[in-house]
């Protein structure tokens, strides 16, 4: 029997994206930004890059409700946009989406999200897994620092991206989610495809990684800043 048909789905995408996510955790900017070293502003400019992504990621969910490879994991309470963008009026402004304009790797990632979406369900599922999961792990640990370092409250306005208050489980949720992935509706010449092109694809946090994204070249002064604790 072929080794990788034997293997759960969720072990082989896990696996294959494990490489961009350490990546990621420990590229110059994300460990400057996670300790402290890059101001408020910094997280502000990724935190803009992130709803490209999401905005791409949701809109292509509008779509797949019904599919019957991608629609099982459409699930309202994952839903990311609303909230990046209350985060967004608190860090920027009522017209914090003024002059916003994506990187070019977030631009590359977020088309690569909606052509998934339009075209092939199950790429969009890695996407979708690498970025949801990610948030609900890895992403607590940036809403933590971001807290600690900037004085943000608790799950409050400007960490309300990583607060998901209708998953009250997450290891429950993350081990349903698993499940969804190992019975996804796709025979495994698809999923060997999908574990190729999309799970070793851009990590969760390459798009906007660096920062910037404004046509002016320069960050906006932010507004309603919270005070340092």
């Amino acid at each position: 029997m072929d080794a990788t048909a034997a293997t759960p789905f969720s072990t082989l995408i896990r696996t294959a994206s494990h490489e961009q996510h350490t990546e990621a955790e420990t590229s110059s900017f994300m460990s400057d930004l996670l300790g402290g070293r890059l101001g408020v502003d910094a997280y502000t400019r990724y935190t803009e890059q992130l709803w490209f992504v999401y905005r791409a990621l949701e809109e292509g969910a509008r779509e797949l409700g019904a599919d019957p490879v991608a629609g099982p994991f459409i699930r309202p309470e994952l839903m990311r946009t609303a909230e990046l963008e209350r985060d967004l009026a608190h860090l920027r402004g009522a017209d914090w989406h003024a002059g916003l304009e994506p990187l070019p790797a977030t631009a590359a990632y977020a088309a690569r999200v909606a052509e998934c979406a339009r075209s092939w369900p199950a790429g969009y599922v890695a996407h979708h897994y690498t970025r949801y999961l990610g948030d609900l792990s890895g992403g607590q640990i940036i809403r933590d620092r971001a807290e600690r370092a900037w004085g943000f409250a608790r799950k409050g306005d400007g960490v309300r991206f990583y607060v998901f208050e209708q998953i009250p489980n997450p290891a429950s949720f993350k081990r349903d989610y698993r499940e969804l992935l190992d019975g996804l509706a796709a025979d495994d010449l698809e999923k060997q495809r999908v574990v190729g092109r999309e799970g070793a694809g851009p990590s969760r946090r390459s798009a906007g990684r660096r920062g910037g994204g404004r046509g002016t070249g320069s960050p906006r002064r932010r507004r309603g800043r919270p005070r340092r604790r």
